[in-house]
Parts: C-alpha cells; structure tokens; sequence
C-alpha cells in the first residue's frame, strides 16, 4: 500500500520516452543492444565475465549515471538487473549453473556509501539474488582504503590506485566458496581483478564477474 500510495505521489517515467510506470519501459529496452550470445572472458583472477550489453549508447549510460550520480535514483537496480536477466535467458544454452554460487558485491568505502546513501553493486545483487535463489554476501569483501576516481587513470594507473584497497573480514564466508562478484560496469577490469584477487587469497575456488555493461 506504502508503495502504491508514493507511486501515486510521485510517479516513474521511462527516462529514454517519458511514458508513466517505471524508469525503463519494456519498449525502451527492448531497442537495447542486448548480448545473445556469451563467450568465455578469462582474466588473472576470474573465470568467466559476464555482461548483459556494451557500455555505449545514451540510454545505458543515462541510467547508470542516474543510478549512481546525483539523483541517485537506487530504485533503478531494478531494471538494470533485468538487462542482466534479459542476457541470462538469451544464452540458456551457455548459461552457467550457480546453484552453489554465492553474490559477493564489489564494495565501496564508507565515505562514498553515506555520500550516495548505498552501493549500487550491492543493490543490483539484492536483485540478482532474489531471482537467482542464492545468498547474497555484503559484509565479507570490505573497501578499507579511500581511492581516488577510477575515470581520472589509465589502465596502469588505475591498478596502482586500487592496490591493497580490499579485504576480507570473514575468510570462512569465502573459503572453498565459488563466488558471483557483482558490479555495475566493467571497463579496464582493475576493480573487479584486485577485488577476485583478495577473494582468491582467501581460499574462494571460483569466481565469475557479472555486470550489467562492459565498456
């Protein structure tokens, strides 16, 4: 009823037409570059990636930027997971089995949760989560040191900016666990490398990297 009452109060629209119901309308994303087709993306720390849609294109970056800037509309973790979705069910045939998998969001520090009120990694995992039927763990890989914006660096820069910034608090949620490590968008891949890397140190045996585009 709450919910009812505040979309009555202040109502969605689509960001890309403007129709009323939701931020993303099903005619809006059904225009998005949708992957249906998935091959193996192996790197040092992860066995596989996966990416519903390339990073390009005004809509998808409108959204992403909505979710995580000023406004911070965190109610969009709904649609963005169901690009995710979306790409899960156009490659059944390649899609892996994660009953056994757990949903680790990457994290961020504390300053810059309680400046955007949330994780955006850890919204879309809630999400993922929920129709993924698996537990989702947001307490174990912790930020324990400020960086500075990742965009302001290059690929090398950028590794140098993140080194030693993650831990784990508990290793017994991780060790001998294969691990869903979730983020937004996946773009020289240095966030999510040293995050699978921690993970790898703590005894996770597998760790796949799922985002919703990949730059």
């Amino acid at each position: 009823m709450f919910t009812k009452i505040l979309n009555i109060l202040y109502p969605k629209f689509c960001f890309n037409c403007g129709k009323e119901g939701t931020y993303l309308c099903q005619d809006c994303q059904s225009t998005m570059a949708i992957l249906d087709t998935h091959k193996i993306c192996k790197t040092a720390n992860l066995k596989d990636l996966y990416w519903a849609l390339p990073y390009q294109g005004n809509l998808i970056k409108n959204l992403i930027r909505k979710f995580k800037y000023e406004p911070f509309i965190k109610e969009l973790a709904i649609p963005l997971t169901s690009l995710i979705i979306n790409h899960f069910q156009l490659i059944e045939k390649s899609f892996a089995d994660f009953s056994n998998f757990i949903l680790i969001p990457v994290p961020l520090e504390k300053r810059k949760i309680k400046w955007r009120g949330f994780n955006q990694a850890e919204e879309i995992g809630k999400e993922l989560a929920k129709l993924l039927k698996i537990p989702l763990v947001s307490d174990c890989l912790i930020k324990t040191k400020e960086t500075l914006p990742q965009v302001k660096f290059k690929k090398e820069k950028r590794k140098e900016n993140l080194k030693e910034a993650f831990s784990i608090k508990n290793k017994k949620q991780v060790s001998g666990r294969k691990i869903l490590l979730i983020d937004d968008v996946y773009t020289t891949g240095s966030t999510m490398e040293e995050s699978a890397h921690v993970l790898k140190d703590a005894g996770a045996t597998e760790i796949i990297g799922v985002v919703v585009a990949r730059g």
